[in-house]
Parts: structure tokens; C-alpha cells; sequence
């Protein structure tokens, strides 16, 4: 099984990043939601559950929120549509390569993985304890070009596609105009509601994003079958 934990942390090659999977907004969302609240249980909630779980905490708020808001709204999916069991190997392993995915191409989205940055990542990767697989497996998803269409490709539920947004968002500021279309892409090609768009960005402690030109479509998806 990956190591989706040590993977984010190689990814964490500045110390002053700001945000990341495990210790900003996500870790945040997540802490509170797991402990009743209390920013005091923070740090350690957000390391013991792990990136998953952060992300998915996320998430998870943002879409209750968005459904308490709507008229007529469908019950609410299970925790577990949003953070697979621990027994769940699998559920775990593709869900965390989804949310790494969409974290790495989010950075390129902006320039931040440079020459340099890739080289200072590859050398982090090899400390650590993760497999040749693992390792190959980084490598490949910081070589390749951005390709916003494969971030999508993995939302097969709606659960899923607010995750991978979330992911995206936390990994990077959000504060430049690239990042902005980046994520306005994203929010249109997952089929993302507006509104929930906006109250993933209040999960995260984010400015909500500018209003977009006509509503997106309730989500809809056709499962690619195979999760790579």
C-alpha cells in the first residue's frame, strides 16, 4: 500500500509553505471535525488521522454545509463516501493518489515546480522509506505536464470531486491570477456547484471565489473504470 503521508510530507520541501495536506486549512477542518472542535487538538489530530482523512474532513464540512443551505436537499452521503474505512486498503491507496495528484497539479498550475523544486523533492523521496513503486510513481506525476483533464478523470463520485478540489486549493495560495483560472477550470470540468465551490473555500479559511458567469450543472459522472 502507498505511503500517501510520507509522500505529502516529501512534497513539503519549503518549511514556510503555508498550507499543506497535513498541517493548514485541510488539517484544520479536519482537527475540528474529529474533536468536537478546539483548535488545541489541531496538530496532533491532523498528523494522527493523515492527509486522507484532512482532506476529506474538509470536504466533508464544505458539503454539509452546502446541503443545509439547499432547498429540498438530498440527504446527506455517509462519512465514509468522503474518508474510506481503514479497512479499506484500496479505497485508501487510490483515494490519497487522487488527492496527491490534484495537489501536484495545482503547483504546476502556478510555476512553483521548477527545475530546482523537482530536485529538492527526488532528494527528499530518496530518505525516506517508500518503495521503488512509490518513488517512481512521484517522479512520474512531477514530470509530466500538467494535464487538468487526468485531476478530473478521478472524480468518479461527487464525494470524490469535492475532495480533489479541496486538495487543489489547499496546496496552493490561491492568490495569483493563475491559480484563480486554475481552480475555475477545475471547479467547471468536476461539474462543481458554486456554491458548494464556496463553502469549500470557507472550509479552508479562503476567500470565496468570484461569482461565475452561469451555474454549473449538478454533477455528473461515468466511472473511467480503472484508477491508475
Amino acid at each position: 500500500m502507498f505511503n500517501i503521508d510520507q509522500i505529502v510530507k516529501a512534497l513539503q520541501t519549503d518549511p514556510n509553505t503555508r498550507r499543506t495536506a497535513m498541517t493548514g486549512a485541510a488539517g484544520l477542518a479536519a482537527g475540528m471535525l474529529l474533536s468536537g472542535g478546539g483548535l488545541g487538538k489541531l496538530a496532533g489530530n491532523a498528523v494522527k488521522i493523515g492527509a486522507v482523512a484532512a482532506v476529506g474532513g474538509l470536504a466533508y464540512n464544505a458539503w454539509q454545509n452546502y446541503q443545509r443551505n439547499q432547498q429540498g436537499a438530498a440527504s446527506m452521503p455517509g462519512h465514509d463516501a468522503f474518508i474510506p474505512a481503514a479497512s479499506d486498503t484500496r479505497g485508501q491507496e487510490e483515494l490519497g493518489k487522487s488527492l496527491v495528484r490534484a495537489m501536484i497539479a495545482a503547483a504546476k498550475a502556478d510555476g512553483r515546480i521548477d527545475a530546482d523544486e523537482k530536485e529538492a523533492i527526488f532528494g527528499k523521496l530518496e530518505t525516506m522509506n517508500l518503495s521503488a513503486e512509490e518513488k517512481a510513481w512521484v517522479f512520474d506525476e512531477l514530470s509530466t505536464p500538467l494535464d487538468i483533464n487526468a485531476v478530473v478523470a478521478r472524480a468518479d463520485t461527487p464525494e470524490h470531486a469535492t475532495e480533489i478540489y479541496a486538495a487543489s486549493l489547499v496546496a496552493i495560495t490561491a492568490d495569483t491570477a493563475s491559480e484563480r483560472a486554475y481552480l475555475d477550470a477545475l471547479a467547471s470540468k468536476l461539474n462543481l456547484a458554486p456554491a458548494l465551490v464556496v463553502e469549500i473555500h470557507k472550509a479552508a479559511g479562503e476567500h470565496a471565489p468570484a461569482p461565475t458567469a452561469a451555474p454549473v450543472p449538478p454533477f455528473a459522472y461515468t466511472p473511467s473504470g480503472s484508477n491508475v
